[in-house]
């Protein structure tokens, strides 16, 4: 790696990063203010106690040495041998992305969740959960990385694996006991995402570890990706609303983000807008009617998120181009990576469902733990209740 990628790449590090203050933001002004910084905080702690934990022992069970089809190792246990430059960059680029994956799922449970709870949770998912899937993805060794899918940049890691998750937690944490709350600070859900797609072009763009043609394609089809979704937003809020709604032209960008994550270094400008406008409409339309199913997913994490990354893995196996990233997809005359990347949809759900709720099962039998605030922490705020601080004076 010449010193043009490796400054690329930690520039790329820096900006996903920068992700998880965005989603920060994005979350909390979705909320009511009582709980502002509960939310907030499930975010930005994420930067310190996964960092941790990625040094220490996940990125070597991730990406270890020594490990198998399932797993890294130890070997590498609070990096040992990890020397290099180009190692550590690459030790430094995947922590990010880490980070803001068990961020992502807190948008289901927040306003409900013990954040004393949370910070187990956050330990043993990253090391149960998160560390097996990249592992099987994106690591040399692993087996679906040797089957054949391909993620470019986490779709299936990221967001399939978070959005599951929080499906799982929604179902156990149950409803929130006011769940047709408005949001307290619409600017903070604009400037939220817009850090986000900011951000967004170190995660996609960095994600071919170089800095070449590849990476700047991925830069072009991400922005065409999240530009055509957030519209499509725009206008069937106003066909249905007769207004454009701040909140929804932002979700509607993150949707879209979330869409070309996995292609975003396999598909041309063309494709980009087609999974925009899948996106934009699919998950419109997932928010629209989640009313109709008895599940508190409160921000929409698998509507968006979920439902966004088996879009955008799907959209790989068909829209991939030779060209832009050296696989073809069925659209070029190739079933194969589209079946492949089926395969990893299913297993990404059914790891990161099963995981997850006993994960949160057994913190909900630990004495002294349990998952739900109580009702009268509900009731004051968890800013209070959890932090002994209020966003608002």
């Amino acid at each position: 790696m010449e010193s043009g990628s490796i400054a690329w790449m930690l520039t790329c590090s820096a900006l996903v990063l920068l992700m998880t203050p965005g989603l920060a933001l994005f979350y909390g002004g979705l909320v009511q203010g009582k709980n502002l910084l509960s939310t907030i905080m499930y975010s930005f702690v994420c930067l310190g106690l996964v960092s941790v934990v990625w040094v220490l022992w996940g990125y070597s069970l991730a990406f270890g040495e020594g490990g198998n089809a399932l797993i890294g190792s130890l070997n590498n246990f609070a990096l040992n041998g990890i020397d290099s430059a180009e190692d550590q960059v690459f030790v430094i680029f995947q922590m990010m992305f880490a980070i803001i994956t068990p961020a992502l799922i807190t948008g289901a449970f927040c306003e409900r969740f013990k954040f004393k709870t949370y910070l187990v949770f956050l330990v043993l998912w990253v090391t149960f959960v998160y560390a097996p899937i990249a592992h099987w993805v994106w690591d040399s060794n692993g087996w679906l990385a040797n089957m054949g899918a391909l993620d470019f940049a986490g779709g299936a890691v990221v967001h399939i694996n978070a959005g599951i998750a929080a499906i799982a937690a929604a179902a156990l944490v149950g409803r929130r006991k006011k769940s047709d709350v408005s949001p307290n600070n619409v600017p903070f859900v604009i400037l939220g995402a817009s850090m986000l797609w900011f951000g967004w072009f170190g995660f996609n763009a960095g994600s071919g570890l170089a800095a070449n043609g590849q990476a700047v394609s991925a830069f072009l089809v991400t922005n065409t990706s999240a530009a055509t979704a957030m519209m499509v937003w725009v206008i069937l809020g106003i066909m249905h609303g007769g207004k454009v709604s701040g909140v929804g032209a932002a979700v509607g960008a993150i949707a879209g983000l979330a869409t070309i994550t996995p292609a975003s270094g396999f598909v041309g400008v063309d494709a980009a807008l087609i999974l925009g406008l899948i996106s934009g409409i699919v998950t419109y339309y997932a928010v629209y009617f989640k009313s109709k199913v008895n599940l508190d997913d409160a921000l929409d994490v698998f509507a968006v998120h979920g439902i966004g990354g088996i879009i955008g893995l799907i959209g790989t196996g068909v829209f991939a181009s030779e060209a832009v990233g050296g696989a073809k997809g069925l659209v070029e005359g190739s079933s194969a990576l589209l079946f492949n990347n089926f395969i990893l949809i299913v297993a990404t759900v059914l790891y990161s469902l099963i995981a997850t709720l006993i994960i949160l099962k057994v913190l909900d039998i630990i004495p002294g733990l349990g998952l739900r605030s109580s009702e009268s922490e509900e009731d004051i705020g968890l800013d209070i209740s959890d932090h002994g601080e209020s966003a608002y004076n």
